[in-house]
């Protein structure tokens, strides 16, 4: 067991950029929507919203294999 205290710190965290906006499922009503509520949420610089739009509409079953 080591009684040596560590005195310096981590090295930083590199973190990539953000990837692209996932595109909504053509002719999906629920998409569209989500679309829109992205949208307006960057509009009110609201970014955490706009990211949790993002998340939605990837999460959407049209992004895994088009099931409904």
């Amino acid at each position: 067991m080591s009684t040596v205290r560590k005195t310096t710190m981590d090295p930083p965290i590199h973190l990539p950029l953000p990837g692209a906006d996932p595109k909504p499922a053509a002719g999906c009503g629920v998409c569209a929507a989500l679309e829109r509520q992205r949208s307006e949420a960057r509009r009110a610089r609201n970014y955490s919203l706009a990211t949790d739009y993002n998340v939605e509409i990837r999460n959407h079953p049209h992004a895994r294999g088009g099931r409904a």
